[in-house]
């Protein structure tokens, strides 16, 4: 027996992480300089000394609320996935270990200047000192955090990863050897939802003063929201992605930013012409041939109980690294998926004193794989869509792949943020992004798509670009409630184009003798005399969403390429074409689906449409016998400006709420700031905690809470106040 307690207790000694005295003195000294104050709601208010104590305390407080989140964000970034999850992650780890290399980021902490430095050492120490403080937490794989971590993921955008279409299928291919298929999973249509953002100038508020709109559409429990204050001028709130130290949505006293995702071209393919001498490998570049760089990187998988390691021996261009294989040539790609630049765009913009010393930090050009939408407390309201742009040859696509042999396909340095397609103060007071076309972000005082080259901006409208304007262009005297009012428009505008074809060829190719008359007519009718708004109560809602779901994929593509139709042009394209069987057989089969799960096809959106959480896990688990609250929202793919993507799990007939609005912001920059907002569930992940879910109902039906941005309010609805540690 004395051997078996032995063996149990071995793993906690060996594997344990020591800190050592310096270290352990070093956190605690910091500790004492930052004061943590839980709200009402569970938010946590950070103050410290210095930026570096608030970065600090803003990840001992994220660690306190997640940590299991905080700690998979920087496992996946250091391609470490597959430690977990078995071979199956193998090749996704070797996608991160080519994109995004520890070596640069080691080399950027090391040459950091000394105020980053700080911050990056804070960051570490905050997460380390939560683990030393919390010895029940059982780290999955990082015991201890290195402060360069954080330069391998330098943007918080939740798809930071650009691969120019290059699938981890395809490298598996390439890599592996085996002759499978290059097809990559098919895009869950939930998942590609994005964000929006409006921005509403002085001439269009009641108060006179600029409002900010930030609805990020992401997968729920993303990202937390925060408030981190220094005394050498930081002063931010808003939402952080777990395991960050910089405010990735939100605002300061003196202006707000709200991040859309873009199709902006940031990472182009080129075909190798690749030849073999002896056991190495050249490629033809400018009529010469230069060697093909060979790097070894090895990768841990679990195998049941036991650790086993594979080693690839990957090759670079000078344009990047070999991804796959197409028509016989090597694919190599050029990206820019995390750099010390960006880091520190990051980070200054949240301190940004309003839209000039924004345009300063804007000429960072280093924000990858987002928009912005801006306002400011001098009444500016402001859009960039991107802000990384290399300078290309303009009559190229460039969302093909290119001739990697010529200098005639290189990049040619980055457009100045100037040259990019932007929008500052337009005449008509408002903006809009819904990670649609920028020519269509203030009506028609948007830029124009001839003005610009095609890589610049190849997106395409949506259905919530097409709703975002209607609803825009009507509203004025906007106050921060009917803001939100206007951010929760429940209008589907897909509808509008997709119902209609189905009543038309019903009603002219469906005789009432007809069997399909009587299967169809009642939803039919239905939708007919449905004004496309969904409710709680609303089967139409219900019929609609179940319907359009089986309808052919070409309408659900959010993101296109340069030359592409984007998605109204092929939903209308459909419309008009589609043929009689292929409008009513989806509707046939959904009346069937929900008869055979509810026992009739008349259900109610808020009955099958709920929002739940039972558990903190990462995937989340569903239970239909299990409380949940109605929901009245739905996708933003159907055009609905509140996103709400819900589906049924294994075991539920019920759909579930999975992604979308997640922290919902609106902030009005006044002499004294005002905002409003809204968490998904609840602050903490410990199903414990009474701010687990304590903001589900709130959720559920759109009601905000208000933002404590001043210490005197946050000390009035103070919970706790305590030092990390404590």
């Amino acid at each position: 027996m004395k051997h078996l307690i032995l063996l149990f207790l071995l793993p906690l000694s060996v594997f344990a992480q020591k800190f050592t005295p310096a270290e352990i003195a070093r956190y605690q000294q910091q500790a004492n300089r930052v004061t943590i104050i839980r709200d009402n709601w569970g938010i946590p208010h950070i103050y410290g000394k210095s930026d570096a104590d608030a970065v600090f305390g803003l990840l001992y407080a994220q660690c306190e609320d997640d940590f299991k989140r905080v700690e998979l964000n920087y496992i996946e970034k250091l391609g470490r996935m597959a430690e977990l999850k078995g071979e199956s992650a193998l090749y996704n780890d070797l996608q991160i270990k080519l994109l995004i290399d520890t070596t640069e980021a080691i080399a950027d902490y090391n040459k950091a200047e000394p105020w980053m430095k700080k911050l990056l050492n804070a960051y570490a120490d905050g997460i380390n000192y939560y683990l030393l403080k919390n010895p029940q937490v059982k780290p999955a794989l990082l015991t201890k955090f290195q402060p360069w971590y954080q330069l391998l993921w330098t943007d918080g955008s939740i798809g930071a990863i650009s691969t120019a279409e290059l699938t981890v299928p395809e490298l598996k291919n390439f890599y592996s050897g085996e002759a499978t298929a290059a097809l990559a999973e098919p895009k869950d249509p939930e998942y590609q939802t994005g964000s929006n953002g409006f921005a509403f100038a002085p001439s269009k508020t009641a108060s006179g003063n600029a409002i900010l709109y930030i609805n990020p559409h992401v997968t729920f429990y993303f990202r937390p929201e925060v408030q981190v204050v220094s005394e050498e001028g930081l002063h931010a709130y808003g939402a952080v992605t777990w395991g960050q130290f910089f405010v990735y949505q939100g605002f300061n006293k003196y202006c707000g930013w709200m991040h859309t995702s873009c199709n902006v071209d940031v990472a182009d393919m080129y075909a190798e012409k690749v030849t073999k001498k002896g056991d190495k490998f050249f490629y033809e570049y400018d009529q010469k041939l230069k060697p093909v760089t060979e790097k070894k990187i090895t990768i841990k998988y679990l195998d049941g109980d036991v650790l086993k390691s594979r080693t690839f021996n990957t090759y670079y261009t000078h344009h990047g690294p070999i991804m796959a294989k197409r028509d016989g040539k090597w694919v190599s790609l050029r990206s820019y998926n995390r750099s010390m630049t960006s880091l520190i765009q990051s980070w200054k913009r949240t301190k940004a004193k309003g839209f000039e010393d924004y345009k300063k930090i804007m000429d960072l050009k280093a924000n990858t794989s987002n928009s912005t939408v801006f306002a400011d407390y001098k009444g500016n309201i402001a859009y960039w869509h991107g802000n990384y742009v290399p300078i290309r040859d303009k009559n190229l696509n460039w969302s093909k792949v290119m001739d990697g042999t010529t200098p005639a396909t290189e990049w040619k340095g980055l457009h100045p943020v100037e040259e990019s397609v932007h929008l500052y103060n337009p005449v008509n007071g408002w903006l809009q992004n819904c990670n649609s076309t920028p020519f269509t972000a203030a009506g028609v005082n948007s830029p124009k798509k001839e003005n610009f080259p095609p890589y610049m901006a190849p997106d395409g409208e949506n259905f919530r670009g097409v709703n975002a304007v209607r609803v825009l262009s009507q509203g004025t005297g906007y106050t921060l409630d009917k803001v939100i009012a206007s951010g929760y428009d429940t209008y589907l505008s897909a509808f509008e184009v997709l119902v209609p074809a189905l009543v038309s060829s019903f009603e002219k190719n469906v005789k009432p003798t007809d069997s399909l008359y009587s299967q169809l007519n009642e939803a039919v009718t239905l939708l007919k005399n449905w004004d496309y708004h969904t409710s709680e109560n609303s089967v139409a809602t219900t019929v609609a969403i179940e319907w359009a779901q089986k309808l052919t994929p070409t309408i659900t593509r959010l993101y296109i390429n340069e030359g592409e139709a984007d998605q109204v042009t092929m939903t209308k394209r459909f419309a008009a074409e589609a043929t009689l069987t292929q409008l009513t057989a989806p509707l046939a089969s959904t009346l069937s689906d929900l008869k055979g799960k509810f026992g009739k096809w008349q259900m109610p959106w808020g009955e099958i449409n709920r929002f739940q959480r039972l558990t903190g896990d990462v995937q989340s688990k569903y239970d239909d016998n299990q409380p949940s609250y109605p929901v009245k929202y739905a996708s933003a793919l159907w055009g609905m400006l509140p996103s709400y993507n819900s589906r049924p799990y294994p075991g539920t007939n019920k759909r579930y709420g999975v992604s979308g609005n997640s922290f919902i912001c609106a902030v009005e920059f006044g002499p004294r700031i005002t905002a409003k907002s809204l968490l998904a569930g609840g602050e903490s992940g410990d199903p414990a905690s009474k701010h687990f879910f304590d903001q589900g109902s709130m959720y559920a039906q759109g009601k905000f809470k208000d933002v404590l941005f001043y210490k005197e309010d946050v000390l009035k609805n103070a919970e706790r106040t305590y030092h990390p540690g404590q």
